[in-house]
This record gives structure tokens, C-alpha cells and sequence, in this order.
């Protein structure tokens, strides 16, 4: 579940700050934080279309008639959380998976009001999705900063585990910048031991200031519930998918041609210098936006649009969340001594695929064989805006390179390994310059 825009003004930066946490009748309360901020949290109610529905031989009249299959689709019931972070425009916030393949969106208030949803746009890569509804009368929650966030914080999640119904649970901050998880494509996630369980996804993470600092995203647990390992996208990577999403529907990531390594002890002692955090530049590609602003191989990336830069994965995370023709600015080292300079993300450009084709597992998606040096891989070529293999989160330009850890260098592959037994696979993505994690459900 970072180099950012801030939001526009309209959003709760004009509401009155939060009352803090108060003593009544000599008892420790959070109630009257609560008393503010919970309203503002949402349940969602999700109808999304049966996984068959997704095989295009259910598409066919004569198949449907022959077997029996009824003319109206099934649909399938879910629920998730979600959080208003604009009371005058009405955008909500909530996560990627919760929404996913949505036929329609019911968002439930605290007071039991129900709105019909328009999705704004949704982004797999970090799991979050923006909605909107009717602005009657709401209640946004303050955006607070996720990189203040220190470990040990107070912190309390707000959702609806199970369908329930809205629930607090309270804990600390257990760790920050968690990655490695295959969860999402871009992961720096905020863990904690707030209970969150089924049902929490897209639910708010708040400070006690009340301010929101994570959309809580995912857990890890034998059974699937609450074993208090938690995770939330952090509420700074999450506003700049938001801004994106409002401008233009979806993120457009694109491309810097660099690829960088994390400093170690070692390395820092072999280039002579104390600094042991930052990013290692160990290629750059020819002809791309990175060799075009100057980066060199063996530069140290610490610092970009402002924000440090703590290791390989924190500039992966950064780069793919500037749009396409953004600015970037990155201080670096190079040779010991500090340098400013500046690029210009650009589109991710395409390569040249042969034999393309259609394939069911993939709906709406048409895909090849493709070679960009070194990798070896599957070319999404086209994908059908609305359409399975589009909600799964596969764009044009992506270069698929392997299914659940295993190579596929060829669509013959491809097809082999959606045909296993696994009912969810994890398709690895090369997007542009970045390894995404799609999970993919049949």
C-alpha cells in the first residue's frame, strides 16, 4: 500500500485543526478526534462482473444459447473502505483492488447516506483509486505528511473489516519504507499493528492529529485475517496518483533510462565517501532523458524535487510518479563533491513486436514477442481501454517478463504459465524504467 505536487486548495487544508487527544473525567479519550474524522471514512459497495464473464466465448450468442449460459451476467457482491478527501468536489479515495472490474460503485456514509460512485481513474501499480460522489453535505479528512513519520507513532485505522461495519483500531507506526512484498508495483509501505483485517482496504490511516497518513492497503497473515502486520500506501504517494488521476484519468509514468543500485558500507568505503544513503547509478541508457541531463554511471542520486532519496527503490518509487514531460531535479555526488541538475521525464518508447496476437487470458489486450536488449519478453502492443486486461492495470509499452517468478520470453510461454493451476498469478512488468508487480485472478 516522494517528490509531489501538493493537492489544490479546495481540499481540508481550510478545515479547523483537530482537537487533540483530551482527558475527560480523568479518563485518556480519542473520541473527540474521532468525533471529526470518522465521517469522513466511508464503506464501499462494490458489484463486479463473475470471472467468466471475462472468457470471450462467453461473449458468443451460439455458445451462451448451446450451454446454457444466461443472457444477463452474473455479478458478484464486495466490499472495501474508503476515505473523502475533498468535501467540495467530492473525490474519495480507496484502493485499486477494492474497485477493480467495478460494473458499479455504492459509497456508504456514516450517517447511512448511499451515493452512486464515478470512478475517476484507478492506477494497479500503487493500488489506489480515486472516486467521486454527489458533494451533499461531507466531511473531508485532512492530508497530513507521510514523511514525517517517525517509527512509533500513534496511529489508528479506520475501515470496515468484513462488511461490519466502520471500526477503529489503534497501534503504532512498526516500520517505514517496506518493500519486497509483491504486493503493488511500487511499494513503501507504512506498516503497523493497527488491526486491519478483510473489509480495511481503502480505509483511512490518521495521526492523532487526525490528519490522514496512509490508505490502508494489505496484510500478511496465514488466514488471511489480522495478525498485526498491516500495511498502508503512504498518504504522500497516494495524493500524487490523486492529482494524476484528476488531470488526466490515469498515471502516465514514462521514462528516464537509468537504472541505480543501493549504497552499502562497502561501496560507500570504495568511492570514499560517509554517505550511506542514496541511489547508485549503475547504467544509463543511450539517447535517454537521464544521459540528456548529464547523469553519469557511478553518480550518487541523493536527493529528488526536494526529497531524500534513501536507496534504489525510494528513486524507482519517485521517477514513477512524475508524469510525462514533469520536470525532475536531483541533487547528486559525483566524484565526492554535491551537483544540481535537471531532466525532463519522457514517453516510455516502444518497441517493435512480431507475430502479435489476441489471447483470452489476456482480454482486450493484444500482445508479441519482443526483445529490448538484453530482456526478453511479451509486449502488450494494444489494450483496450475498459476492457479485463485494462483493469488489471496492463498498458501499451508494457513488456511482460514473467509469471509468478518464472520467465516468459515468448507468448507461447505467456499462455503456458495462465494455463497452470495457479488461480492468481503474478505477472512481472517491465514498464518504461521500472519492474511492476501485476496480480492477475482467474
Amino acid at each position: 500500500m516522494v517528490g509531489l505536487t501538493l493537492v489544490a486548495p479546495a481540499y481540508a487544508q481550510s478545515q479547523a485543526a483537530l482537537p487533540a487527544p483530551q482527558v475527560i473525567a480523568q479518563l485518556p479519550t480519542l473520541a473527540p478526534v474521532l468525533s471529526q474524522v470518522t465521517p469522513a471514512v466511508v464503506n464501499i459497495a462494490v458489484l463486479t462482473r463473475s470471472p467468466e464473464e471475462d472468457n470471450p466465448l462467453f461473449q458468443d450468442p451460439f455458445f451462451r444459447r448451446f450451454f446454457g449460459v444466461p443472457d444477463r451476467p452474473r455479478t458478484q457482491q464486495s466490499a472495501g473502505s474508503g476515505v473523502i478527501v475533498d468535501a467540495v468536489k467530492g473525490y474519495v479515495l480507496t484502493n485499486h483492488h477494492v474497485v477493480k472490474n467495478a460494473v458499479a460503485v455504492k459509497v456508504i456514509l456514516k450517517d447511512k447516506r448511499e451515493f452512486d460512485a464515478k470512478l475517476i481513474g484507478s492506477d494497479a501499480g500503487t493500488d489506489i483509486a480515486l472516486l467521486r460522489i454527489d458533494p451533499e453535505n461531507l466531511t473531508a479528512v485532512r492530508l497530513g505528511d507521510s514523511d514525517q513519520l517517525s517509527v512509533g507513532d500513534y496511529v489508528l485505522a479506520i475501515g470496515n473489516p468484513f462488511g461490519i461495519g466502520q471500526t477503529v483500531t489503534s497501534g503504532i507506526v512498526s516500520a517505514l519504507g517496506r518493500s519486497g512484498l509483491n504486493i503493488e508495483g511500487y511499494e513503501d509501505f507504512i506498516q503497523t499493528d493497527a488491526s486491519i483485517n478483510p473489509g480495511n482496504s481503502g480505509g483511512a490511516l490518521i495521526n492523532l492529529r487526525g490528519e490522514l497518513i496512509g490508505v490502508n492497503t494489505a496484510i500478511i497473515g496465514p488466514t488471511g485475517g489480522n495478525v498485526g502486520i498491516g500495511f498502508a500506501v503512504p498518504v504522500n504517494m497516494a495524493r500524487a496518483v490523486m492529482n494524476q488521476l484528476v488531470k488526466y484519468g490515469e498515471m502516465r509514468r514514462g521514462w528516464f533510462g537509468v537504472t541505480a543500485q543501493d549504497m552499502t558500507p562497502d561501496l560507500a568505503q570504495a568511492l570514499r565517501t560517509k554517505q550511506t544513503d542514496g541511489a547508485l547509478v549503475n547504467e544509463i541508457e543511450p539517447g535517454s532523458p537521464a544521459e540528456k541531463a548529464g547523469l553519469r554511471k557511478g553518480d550518487l542520486v541523493i536527493v529528488m524535487n526536494g526529497r531524500t532519496v534513501r536507496g534504489s527503490g525510494d528513486l524507482r518509487n519517485q521517477l514513477g510518479l512524475v508524469a510525462v514531460g514533469d520536470e525532475v531535479q536531483l541533487r547528486i555526488l559525483r566524484d565526492g563533491k554535491p551537483l544540481d541538475i535537471k531532466g525532463r521525464i519522457e514517453k516510455v518508447p516502444m518497441a517493435t513486436a512480431s507475430e502479435m496476437e489476441s489471447i483470452p487470458e489476456l482480454s482486450g489486450a493484444v500482445v508479441g514477442n519482443v526483445r529490448r536488449g538484453n530482456v526478453r519478453g511479451v509486449l502488450v502492443a494494444e489494450v483496450e481501454q475498459g476492457s479485463p486486461a485494462w483493469y488489471h492495470g496492463l498498458r501499451p509499452g508494457d513488456v511482460i517478463v514473467a509469471v509468478n517468478r518464472q520467465a516468459t520470453g515468448t507468448v507461447r510461454d505467456l499462455l503456458q504459465a495462465l494455463r497452470g493451476k495457479e488461480r492468481v498469478n503474478l505477472l512481472s512488468v517491465v514498464r518504461g524504467d521500472f519492474l511492476l508487480t501485476i496480480r492477475i485472478r482467474r
